[in-house]
């Protein structure tokens, strides 16, 4: 299989907003029925609301036309300017919405407590761990763009969306593992977080530029546009992982030593 043909890529093009705006406008309804019944027992935080929100106004930039559509290829510095979007910067705003924690709020008791127990099972403690989502979310860069994986994606447009969704939720994991407000099983300490996240901003560094430079890495596009998608990369990684430690730090609560007074 090589790819569509003009005639169905057109087709396709066309439908595909026809699909992803009812699946945004849907998740963005279902959010705001769930904060509806969660407040009737304590009101939702319009901040977390507000950064869900911004989340899904991010997928529909990197996702619509002029930047996104199925069967287009904007250029390795479009598809760069997407996966950051969809994998670094909504991830994140949607993970700051705290849709878990909605969700168990507005669920009644005994539905609530069988979703706290499926987040509590092996498979979802095993993905609770910094490696796991590293590799998913950063570890997965390194055979994209240094293989011939990412040119194979570029030839057959109906990878797009599933090279997308895999960002997304590799994306979404990491924002989660590392600075998500929502509940989660074993969180690791704070400063083994930093220590991934740290690890996460020199393979990003690293790799643009390895690309910038077309050291090691297997990207068939002009020089301009693979180092023009280089430093988007570079700069807008830096912001996004930054953002990401803000969120981190702003939950780190030191425990301080109890003081012991002397017995009289």
């Amino acid at each position: 299989m090589t790819g569509m043909t003009g005639g169905q890529a057109g087709a396709w093009e066309r439908l595909f907003p026809l699909l992803l705006v009812p699946l945004l406008l849907g998740a963005a309804a279902a959010y705001l029925a769930l904060t509806v019944r969660a407040g009737r027992r304590a009101p939702w935080p319009v901040a977390r609301t507000a950064a869900f929100g911004t989340g899904l106004a991010l997928l529909a930039v990197a996702l619509l036309p002029p930047l996104g559509g199925a069967g287009h290829h904007p250029g390795f510095a479009g598809h760069m300017a997407q996966h950051l979007l969809i994998g670094m910067y909504a991830p994140l705003a949607l993970v700051l919405g705290a849709p878990l924690t909605l969700t168990l709020r507005a669920l009644p008791a005994a539905r609530a407590r069988r979703l706290t127990a499926v987040l509590a099972s092996a498979p979802c403690r095993l993905l609770a761990r910094p490696a796991p989502a590293f590799l998913l979310a950063t570890g997965s860069l390194v055979p994209l763009y240094c293989t011939p994986l990412y040119d194979w994606c570029a030839a057959h447009p109906w990878t797009h969306p599933l090279l997308h969704l895999h960002f997304l939720l590799a994306g979404c994991l990491w924002a989660h593992v590392v600075a998500g407000p929502d509940p989660l099983p074993a969180r690791a300490a704070v400063r083994t977080r930093l220590v991934w996240l740290g690890g996460a901003i020199a393979v990003h560094a690293l790799l643009s530029q390895a690309l910038y430079g077309g050291w090691g890495t297997v990207v068939h596009a002009p020089v301009d546009d693979v180092r023009a998608g280089a430093q988007l990369m570079y700069y807008g990684g830096d912001i996004a992982e930054l953002l990401l430690a803000a969120a981190l730090v702003s939950t780190w609560r030191p425990v301080r030593a109890a003081r012991v007074r002397p017995v009289p």
